[in-house]
C-alpha cells in the first residue's frame, strides 16, 4: 500500500478539496499525521485544498502541542464539500461521533490510513485502507509516504513527526528498530529532541491528579495466575486513572466513566502482560466489549478504548469476563 494509490484517487477525482479526519479527542499521532499528510498532498498537489478536522475537538496534549506547529483543526470541517475523505489513526466512523453521520452520507470516497486495522463496517465503507498493525503510529506510515514519493519532509512536518511517534510508543519505550532509524532521519532533518520530548511533558492539573487517586482508592483487585488485574471507575481522566493504576503495580487496569447513559472504560497494561499472554487489549478484550455495549471498542496491545451505553457495573463486570476468558486460553 502506498501514497501514489491515494493519488490516484485524488486524480479520479479530479479533487479539489479534501478532508481529513481524526477520531474525538484526536491525540498527538493522530494530528501529528493528519498535518504531515496534508503538507504532503499539498506539495504533490499543489492545486488542493485539505483542511483537518476531529471530532468533539483535540486532547488537552494536543492543544499544547499546537501552540508549538502551525496546525489547524477543524470542529466543523466542511465534509459536504469535500470530493475525497481520508480518516488519520481511525479505523472506524464510530470514532468520529457526531461527524459520522456525514462521512456516511458523503459521496465522496472513503480512504482510511492507520497503524490499527480497520473495523470491518468501515473497511466496507472505504474505497481504499492503508494499514499496518506492524508499525508503532500512524505518523511511521505517513513519514514512508514521504520516502516512497521522494518528496523532502520539512522542519515543522519532521517534528510533527517525531511527536506522534514519540507519543504512540510511549517515548521510545515500544519502538523497534525501524521505528527508531525514522527517529534517527527526523532528527537528521533538524529536530531538537530534547526541545520535541518536552513539549509531550504536560502538567497534570488538579483534576487529574484527585481522578487518579480516586480510581486507586476505589480499585478491585483480582488475581489470576501471576497476573494482578483492578477494576475501577472515575467521572473523568479515565485513561490518566489507568497509566496511574499500572505504574503503582497492576497488570491490568480497567477504568470506566458514566455520563448519563454513555459509558467510556479505558483500558491499559503491561508489557510483559501482552507478550507472555498474546492477548492485544484493543482486538481481544475493547473490540468485544463495545459491541456488547452497543457502541465501538478498538486499540492498541497495550492501551485500548470503548464507548458504549449502559451500566457501569455491567460494563466493568462484561470486561472482567473477557479478560477472564482470555487469560484462561493462555
Amino acid at each position: 500500500m502506498s501514497f501514489a494509490e491515494i493519488a490516484r484517487i485524488l486524480d479520479e477525482r479530479n479533487a479539489k478539496h479534501v478532508v481529513l479526519l481524526c477520531h474525538h479527542n484526536a491525540d498527538p499521532d493522530a494530528i501529528c499525521s493528519a498535518y504531515a499528510l496534508s503538507s504532503l498532498i499539498r506539495q504533490c498537489k499543489p492545486q488542493i485544498t485539505v483542511e483537518i478536522g476531529a471530532a468533539q475537538g483535540i486532547s488537552r496534549l494536543s492543544k499544547h502541542i499546537l501552540k508549538n506547529l502551525p496546525i489547524r483543526v477543524e470542529t466543523e470541517p466542511k465534509i459536504e464539500k469535500a470530493d475525497v475523505i481520508i480518516l488519520v489513526d481511525t479505523n472506524t466512523v464510530q470514532q468520529l461521533d457526531n461527524l459520522a453521520e456525514n462521512v456516511k452520507a458523503s459521496k465522496a470516497p472513503l480512504i482510511v490510513v492507520d497503524h490499527h486495522a480497520a473495523h470491518p463496517e468501515t473497511e466496507k465503507m472505504a474505497r481504499l485502507c492503508i494499514t499496518d498493525e506492524n508499525v508503532s503510529s500512524t505518523c511511521e506510515i505517513v513519514y514512508n509516504f514521504y520516502r516512497q514519493m521522494g518528496v523532502k519532509v520539512g522542519e515543522n512536518e519532521a517534528k510533527a513527526l517525531f511527536l506522534g511517534i514519540a507519543f504512540d510508543t510511549r517515548h521510545f519505550v515500544l519502538a523497534n528498530s525501524s521505528t527508531l532509524k525514522i527517529i534517527a532521519e527526523l532528527v537528521d532533518i533538524g529536530v531538537n529532541a530534547l526541545e520535541a520530548l518536552a513539549m509531550l511533558a504536560l502538567p497534570m492539573d488538579f483534576s487529574e491528579r484527585v481522578a487518579r487517586l480516586k480510581a486507586c482508592k476505589r480499585a478491585k483487585l483480582f488475581k489470576i495466575g501471576e497476573w494482578i488485574v483492578a477494576l475501577s471507575h472515575v467521572s473523568a481522566y479515565q485513561a490518566s486513572a489507568a497509566r496511574a493504576i499500572i505504574d503503582l503495580g497492576a497488570h491490568v487496569a480497567v477504568v470506566a466513566g458514566q455520563k448519563n447513559d454513555s459509558l467510556e472504560i479505558s483500558l491499559r497494561c503491561t508489557k510483559e502482560f501482552h507478550e507472555k499472554t498474546g492477548i492485544h487489549l484493543g482486538r481481544d478484550i475493547a473490540k468485544p466489549l463495545g459491541e456488547y455495549l452497543r457502541g465501538m471498542g478498538g486499540g492498541h496491545a497495550t492501551a485500548a478504548g470503548v464507548n458504549g451505553y449502559g451500566e457501569l457495573e455491567a460494563g466493568l463486570k462484561k470486561c472482567w469476563k473477557l479478560l477472564k476468558e482470555r487469560i484462561g486460553q493462555t
